[in-house]
């Protein structure tokens, strides 16, 4: 979480941050397109995907009128499915600001995403850390959205059949990674696996991304928002990751594995974005090995 201590630590208490574009950044919104042709994905099965991830709703930066739009840019894309990669719960209590979006008027706005292959939505940090995932859990069910903890489900695209797997939340408390504290169990998840179909993981935080083996085409996560503020010459002020820059943001191939790290849409600390504009994932499997936003 970037807090003021991380501000002053890096010498950006400026108005170059605070004077402006650090605080209109968060309502931009951008589309990243990426083609990616896994090898354990069959070049003939077209398939895009949405990927919606951390709203961190809260007035009055993260409104239900905003998700709106956000769900209305999204049905313009016409994605084959959509997938809610976590933390619809706000990330800025601690301060004091802003005022509480219920999950059930969110879970509400997320119903109106159109994909033919439907919504499937996973738990973030914050979202446990809040009633521990009830608020999420309760209000997206009252909407008809699938929210996947350590289940595999097997859809069909065109007469040919995949797998997704939604993980669950790796921190478990809202807190710090702590060993054995996190709600993911992602060796049952595989065993849910009943077939040769390629397999996708939704996984809010990336780190699990260290253990996901080749038998999985691609893994879909959220969770360090790029890093939130990222100026140059510096970097990222905060990536919330035990591997540091590792899995921050974009298209990661390592060891013929890849991972779709989202920037996200919302902010969490402090109300600012500066170099890492909120954005919807477009992600085309099937398709050339190509990134372009």
């Amino acid at each position: 979480m970037i807090t003021r201590r991380h501000l002053l630590k890096a010498g950006l208490a400026t108005p170059f941050l605070f004077g402006g574009y650090a605080l209109a950044e968060p309502q931009r919104l951008i589309v990243t397109n990426y083609k990616v042709s896994p090898r354990q994905w069959p070049a003939d099965l077209r398939l895009r995907i949405a990927v919606i991830a951390d709203i961190h709703a809260i007035n009055p930066w993260m409104t239900t009128a905003h998700i709106a739009e956000i769900v209305r840019a999204t049905n313009m894309l016409q994605p084959d499915i959509v997938l809610l990669a976590g933390d619809y719960e706000a990330g800025m209590s601690r301060f004091k600001v802003g005022s509480w979006v219920s999950m059930f008027d969110c879970g509400k706005v997320l119903s109106q995403l159109q994909a033919p292959l439907g919504t499937y939505a996973v738990l973030g940090n914050h979202d446990i850390g809040n009633n521990d995932g009830n608020n999420v859990r309760q209000g997206f069910a009252a909407h008809g959205i699938p929210v996947m903890e350590n289940v595999a489900r097997r859809i069909v695209k065109d007469g040919r059949p995949f797998w997704l797997l939604g993980l669950g939340d790796q921190f478990g408390d809202g807190g710090r990674w702590d060993p054995g504290r996190g709600h993911d169990d992602l060796p049952g998840t595989l065993k849910q696996i009943g077939d040769d179909a390629p397999a996708i993981l939704l996984a809010h935080e990336p780190d699990i991304f260290v253990d996901v083996p080749d038998r999985v085409a691609l893994t879909i996560s959220g969770h360090t928002h790029g890093g939130q503020i990222l100026l140059p010459g510096y970097g990222p002020l905060i990536v919330p990751s035990r591997y540091g820059t590792r899995f921050r943001y974009g298209h990661i191939i390592e060891n013929d594995r890849h991972l779709i790290v989202s920037g996200g849409l919302g902010t969490t600390g402090i109300p600012m974005r500066f170099g890492v504009p909120p954005e919807i994932v477009m992600i085309t499997l099937g398709a050339n090995p190509a990134a372009t936003a």
